[in-house]
């Protein structure tokens, strides 16, 4: 049977040694402002030194976290940073972002790369990209099925590494935008403000309103409309997960690693849940009562879930936070001494006329051997194999403990305790150091960007002024792009923007989809499905030899290996904030970039371009991707959060739903936008009724104030 290895949160020094004491065979922690928990306390440089000696002395691979997004300013010290952990001897690096991935494994060639979560990773296709651009090992999405899961560890080609226990977030890790949209704060850059655990709620259209929906859903309409349960009390917080029951299921799959979240927990959870699933694997069962009782009083929402690895979400899988237990038994497994010990073997020989000496050797294949005092003939009572075994056999305070000792003593010799201790402590301390020696790797100078920049000259448009021609006129102005989520919002209005494409949902075309004549002159794209699984990339690959379209828009990673013979253009799931992932996306295969949206305007005008940059200016920016329907329905037109704010609730292919924000961005009276070097301009048409296309369309072709309520988005004010 596959043994996965058992991957525990250290978001503090204490919690790591929570989890070395209780049985982790790997921790995951950062420290700086790199990581995604920098809420956490974390580790200090000192620290995070002091980190790596201990774990690796009991065993234990320390893997650094620098996954979040980064800007052109930032990946220089991110990149530093990584090379000092590598030079202190780190296991592995976690990233999220493609431009530090590239910089990594061109940089630092013999440290291992783990693609994080936040990447959004589900199916084999994009698995093998990632394994291909140098990652060893690839974190599964939490939403994963058995199913999905099982096809991963088969055909993905790269060790598997999946959650077993922890917090759910409602949003495919990577793609939730809300805490940054609402309130500033990036969760891709770990300040998640979890607005998902405030209380909000499903609500519905009234029996019988005939208000297109495009209306009602400014009207916010009032929570008492909606589902009424406990789960759409709070629509968008999920019970946490916990796969104590199904860990034969995932070594049998060949997993290799099982992963414990909480680098937010206390250290008293950590060590509690780590010793449940260290006990667990150990002895290939499943728990005791009085196990699960103890997961669920470290820390519980209303209970726990797995209905995703059983694929069933909904109503069931959501809850409120009801346990936080502080377990005295638990604190000490890593306050008082240590419960964790390394087995050694001794081999000890006492010879006439030579240096005493000491073998020992442990379970892991170090081998270390000292000399000591030569012995003496014995004036009474000669040394006995007995007396050299048990004094060999006191390792005190050490962490080692003496399995088996086999000693040869000559006869009629003599040997003080005093040369005995020193022989064990010698060898002891050369074992020690032979466990935390930090391995050779090869380090590079970070490589340049290409020459090829797409930026626009900025200096040569006119300035905003009353007389002066509009920008949108301009030849220097970014062209639009648009794309829409029904067909009632194809109007023959576009035309009057001359866009360089317009993108519809790629499953339209196994509905009967037949694009306007008008549209004949304008490049018509798919939009691949943000989401999707192995089981769907047939249907997806006929879709597209069908459709008649010369280009797609691909937001995932693993949407590369299903183009073919389409020009590709990547969308704003993949999550671009800096110049190395635009040429890293450039170098496969991407012709666009939609940058992320949350950069300011001066950050993409900053930044080089090495292949044209598209941004979002128009629309109802993207919040969520999930898998559950909020509150656990299959109802409900909006979610109204406690302010009375309403965000529209859209399907998305599988049966997913894509939560939008709650009123459109609105940057056409503004030119900062047409100044930043970018090639297109998106607009995006969600909610929006056939006539309210037609007037952002002549608002933007002619630069007009917004009607209605609208927000400017991040282009001003940014993320921290």
């Amino acid at each position: 049977m596959n043994r996965p290895e058992l991957l525990a949160p250290a978001g503090s020094p204490e919690a790591l040694r929570a989890a070395v004491q209780n049985g982790a065979d790997a921790v995951y922690l950062g420290y700086g402002q790199f990581h995604a928990r920098v809420r956490a306390s974390g580790f200090s440089e000192i620290e995070f030194r002091d980190a790596l000696r201990y774990c690796h002395l009991y065993g234990v691979r320390v893997y650094l976290t620098l996954n979040t997004l980064l800007t052109d300013r930032e990946l220089p010290a991110a990149l530093e940073q990584a090379r000092m952990a590598s030079r202190l001897g780190v296991d592995a690096v976690l990233v999220q972002d493609w431009g530090l991935l590239s910089l990594l494994r061109d940089c630092l060639p013999d440290l291992p790369l783990h693609a994080s979560t936040q990447m959004s990773v589900f199916t084999s296709g994009g698995v093998r990209v990632l394994r291909d651009a140098g990652c060893t090992r690839v974190v599964a999405a939490r939403e994963c099925s058995r199913e999905d899961v099982a096809a991963l560890c088969a055909n993905g080609g790269a060790e598997i590494e999946t959650f077993v226990h922890g917090a759910l977030c409602m949003c495919y890790s990577g793609q939730c935008e809300m805490s940054a949209v609402i309130g500033g704060r990036s969760g891709n850059r770990g300040r998640c403000a979890q607005p998902c655990r405030l209380p909000c709620s499903v609500t519905t259209l009234r029996a019988g309103d005939d208000t297109p929906p495009s209306v009602a859903l400014r009207r916010h309409l009032p929570p008492e409309v909606g589902d009424k349960s406990a789960a759409n009390a709070h629509a968008l917080s999920l019970k946490d997960m916990n796969m104590s029951a199904h860990l034969q299921e995932l070594c049998d799959m060949g997993v290799a690693c099982l992963k414990i979240e909480g680098r937010l927990k206390r250290p008293e959870y950590v060590a509690a849940v780590t010793s449940v699933y260290a006990d667990l694997l150990r002895e290939r069962r499943k728990p005791t009562a009085a196990e699960a009782a103890l997961l669920e009083r470290a820390f519980s929402r209303s209970g726990f879930t797995d209905g995703y690895w059983n694929g069933r979400p909904g109503a069931h899988m959501f809850g409120t936070r009801s346990g936080d237990g502080d377990d005295a038994e638990a604190r000490g497994t890593y306050e008082n001494g240590r419960k964790r010990k390394i087995t050694v073997s001794c081999h000890c020989a006492i010879q006439n006329g030579a240096e005493s000496r000491l073998t020992v050797s442990d379970a892991d294949g170090h081998r270390v051997s000292v000399s000591g005092q030569v012995p003496e003939a014995a004036r009474n009572r000669p040394l006995t194999p007995e007396a050299v075994s048990e004094q060999l056999r006191k390792t005190g305070a050490t962490p080692y403990v003496c399995d088996t000792v086999r000693v040869e003593v000559g006869d009629g010799l003599s040997l003080p305790v005093s040369a005995l201790n020193a022989l064990r402590r010698d060898a002891l301390d050369a074992l020690t150091a032979c466990r935390v020696a930090v391995p050779e790797r090869r380090e590079r100078p970070a490589p340049q960007l290409p020459d090829n920049d797409f930026t626009a000259d900025a200096s040569r448009l006119p300035d905003s002024t009353p007389d002066a021609p509009r920008l949108a006129d301009s030849a220097d102005a970014p062209r639009y792009t648009v794309s829409v989520c029904d067909p009632g919002q194809l109007v023959p209005e576009l035309l009057e923007l001359s866009p360089a494409r317009v993108a519809v949902p790629l499953e339209w075309f196994g509905h009967g989809f037949a694009a306007p004549d008008w549209l004949r002159d304008v490049e018509l794209c798919a939009i691949l499905p943000r989401v999707w699984r192995d089981r769907d990339e047939d249907a997806l690959r006929e879709l597209l030899r069908r459709a008649p379209v010369s280009g797609v828009v691909a937001g995932n990673i693993g949407h590369l290996p299903l183009i073919e013979h389409a020009a590709a253009y990547g969308d704003f799931g993949l999550n671009v904030t800096n110049a190395y992932s635009a040429a890293w996306l450039a170098r496969h295969g991407l012709q666009s970039v939609c940058v992320s949206f949350e950069l300011r305007t001066g950050q993409i005008r900053d930044m080089k371009k090495p292949l044209p940059f598209e941004a979002i200016v128009y629309g109802r920016l993207p919040l969520m991707i999930t898998e559950n329907r909020p509150g656990g329905t299959r109802s409900g037109d909006t979610l109204t959060d406690r302010a009375g704010a309403a965000f529209p609730l859209l399907d998305a292919f599988g049966g997913r739903t894509e939560i939008e924000n709650s009123c459109p961005l609105w940057l056409a009276d503004r030119d900062a936008w047409r100044k930043i070097g970018l090639s297109f301009a998106r607009l995006r048409f969600t909610t929006e009724s056939p006539a309210e296309c037609v007037r952002v369309i002549r608002g933007y072709r002619d630069g007009l104030p917004a009607d209605g309520a609208f927000t400017r988005g991040l282009y001003g004010r940014g993320v921290e």
